[in-house]
């Protein structure tokens, strides 16, 4: 009964989820490490005190062997416990309450705040608040290096934060207080022991201090080269299906295996250095060793010790030797750590580079009326993509967007969502500039249904409550209804027999064909019922009858909002208010599609050829 109370006293001392103000850490190790710590002081200053009670703990034993050696050699043979403990015995019942009692106390919190507190809870306050900030981040972030990689970084800095600090306080401290220990304890006996250990001490620094640089420094290297072949690993298994169905095994193979060439060219140097620490330390303990048998000897020889002091300092010696030992093992884990706590250090510290203002509002949605005022921006190239862009879209029009693969239609939807910030020009919505408002109030107001539909990991009810989370189960069957996709979710059931809208959908919706991941996305937007509906090809994964059946649906969602429609096939949006032909950035034509047909221009152009039987029309473009 009071066990349990107690553990749960240490595993509620942190609170990992704690809402926090600037959880972006710095860069540099120690400021990133100290950034968590005082966080969670308590813990860790109940760790520095025990940790050092158990040193000054282990280094009493083998005081008390002494002492109980040199009370044997003042016994008479043949005396019996109650001579002894008419003698010593409050001596004997104060080892025996150290040896029971104490050391089990001791011992028991440190193990309760480091493994209830600091790995249970600790560790996950570094990664859930890694985590948060580095969500937080721009698309382009995600973008440009391997997901694979970045989750590595997020989840090991916590374990490698934790197990450093806690290598410091369990280990690095428990020795130093062990050693001063041994070294007052010794000096007690004969001064020459005492400067003997400080001796040892002495040159295991020099040691530490030749190795330890060098192992950090190839921690770092290993840690990289690590996280890039976790990247690269998670990339192939991600895209498996790509993988089988274009090109050679032995090819991709290949790849994978540059990877791991590449982490063994860095951890060579790491194990080389590792084997020279080890060589070094034998050699170093094997001498002191020896000096201390010898100059224990001769003390007793002379008569200047007893022999439990030189049963006492062998021991301690002994001991300290495992523990220096133990310690130069900690030393190369712990400069393995500084180098994965600095390998994920610069990227979680990375400012994000896209946020609100610090007076930014929420979106206030008096009328969807969208305004493109001069708009520029060129992915920081300084020139192409988009160069002085301007047109208004109407509360409750319906706009078409065309033109051929890399003519910035994708990227305008893009600046209107925000995922970039303009670099000249604003971008309007109810004539409130979309960048002094709030990123999460402005995708609220948007519905998306992209051409790629990438679904979450989750139940189908998950994925399509994502735009809404507060909708009935009503209104969620009703949205089902009306994208055509209730009666293939009717029929659902996962490998662990999870049915219907509890069913899982695999890793980016894989379980799923094209047509019912493009349904249950234009459930969501259904469900969602935003007033801007932007729609990227939204009917392209579907066969015929189905996107005949769906786009009657699409024509009922888009009454009263405000509608931008990416189209590749022409047909889809050819009944559309208005379009707008894009071609390098910049709009050529405007109209309606039978004002542009009768212009002859770019878009008849598009047309006819799609008429002519290119009904694939164009690839998806990159930007």
């Amino acid at each position: 009964m009071f066990i349990k109370p107690l553990v749960r006293l240490f595993e509620n001392w942190i609170d990992p989820y704690e809402p926090r103000g600037d959880i972006r850490p710095p860069s540099d190790v120690i400021g990133f490490v100290w950034f968590y710590i005082r966080q969670a002081k308590g813990p860790f200053v109940a760790m520095l005190i025990l940790g050092g009670l158990v040193g000054l703990l282990e280094a009493s034993l083998f005081w008390f062997v002494g002492q109980l050696v040199d009370i044997f050699d003042t016994l008479p043979t043949g005396a019996g416990w109650s001579e002894l403990l008419s003698a010593h015995g409050s001596a004997l019942f104060g080892m025996l309450a150290v040896v029971l009692v104490g050391r089990f106390m001791v011992t028991s919190l440190g193990a309760l705040v480091e493994e209830q507190t600091v790995v249970a809870r600790f560790f996950n306050m570094v990664r859930w608040q890694s985590y948060l900030h580095v969500s937080r981040q721009p698309l382009s972030f995600f973008q440009n290096d391997f997901a694979g990689r970045i989750v590595s970084k997020v989840l090991n800095a916590g374990q490698a934060s934790g197990d450093l600090v806690i290598s410091v306080l369990q280990v690095a401290w428990f020795i130093v207080i062990y050693t001063v220990s041994t070294m007052v304890l010794v000096a007690q006996l004969d001064w020459r022991l005492s400067c003997l250990v400080a001796l040892w001490v002495v040159l295991f620094g020099f040691t530490a201090r030749f190795f330890v640089p060098r192992v950090r420094k190839y921690a770092r290297d290993t840690a990289e080269a690590s996280s890039m072949l976790n990247g690269r690993v998670v990339d192939a298994f991600s895209n498996i299906q790509t993988l089988k169905l274009f090109g050679r095994s032995e090819d991709h193979d290949q790849h994978i295996r540059d990877g791991f060439a590449r982490f063994e060219k860095a951890i060579f140097p790491f194990t080389r250095v590792l084997t020279a620490v080890r060589a070094t330390l034998a050699l170093l303990s094997g001498i002191m060793i020896s000096a201390f048998g010898v100059l224990s000897i001769h003390l007793w020889l002379q008569g200047e010790v007893t022999a439990g002091g030189v049963a006492f300092t062998l021991g301690l010696v002994l001991r300290l030797n495992m523990l220096l030992g133990r310690l130069m093992t900690q030393l190369n884990a712990m400069m393995r750590n500084f180098g994965t706590i600095q390998n994920s250090a610069e990227l979680i510290s990375r400012p994000i580079s896209l946020l609100d203002k610090p007076n930014a509002t929420a979106l206030k949605m008096t009328e969807p009326t969208i305004r493109f005022e001069h708009i520029r921006f060129h992915y920081g190239k300084g020139s192409g993509v988009i160069d002085d862009l301007s047109f208004e879209i109407c509360a409750g029009e319906k706009i078409g967007i065309v033109g051929r693969s890399g003519a910035g239609k994708s990227t305008l939807v893009n600046l209107l969502l925000r995922f970039y910030d303009l670099e000249g020009g604003r971008i309007t919505i109810g004539g409130q500039n979309i960048a002094d408002v709030t990123q999460e109030s402005l995708r609220g107001q948007i519905g998306m249904v992209m051409q790629d539909t990438a679904l979450l990991h989750r139940s189908i009810r998950d994925n399509i409550l994502i735009g809404r989370p507060d909708a009935s189960e009503a209104e969620l069957i009703d949205a089902c209804r009306r994208a055509e996709a209730l009666e293939f979710i009717e029929t659902l059931k996962d490998q662990r027999g999870r049915e219907r809208f509890d069913a899982h959908v695999g890793e980016r919706g894989v379980k799923l064909s094209g047509g019912q991941r493009q349904r249950v996305a234009i459930a969501r937007v259904m469900l969602k019922n935003a007033p801007i509906l932007v729609l990227d090809e939204a009917t392209s994964a579907l066969d015929s009858e189905v996107e005949a059946a769906i786009q009657s649906n699409l024509y009922r969602l888009m009454e009263g909002k405000t509608v931008l429609a990416i189209a590749h096939r022409l047909s889809t949006i050819a009944a559309l208010d208005r379009l707008i032909v894009m071609d390098k950035g910049a709009i050529v034509e405007m109209g309606t599609h039978d004002e542009l047909l009768s212009r002859e221009g770019l878009y008849a152009e598009l047309w006819a050829r799609q008429s002519g039987g290119f009904i694939a029309g164009e690839p998806a473009e990159s930007v």
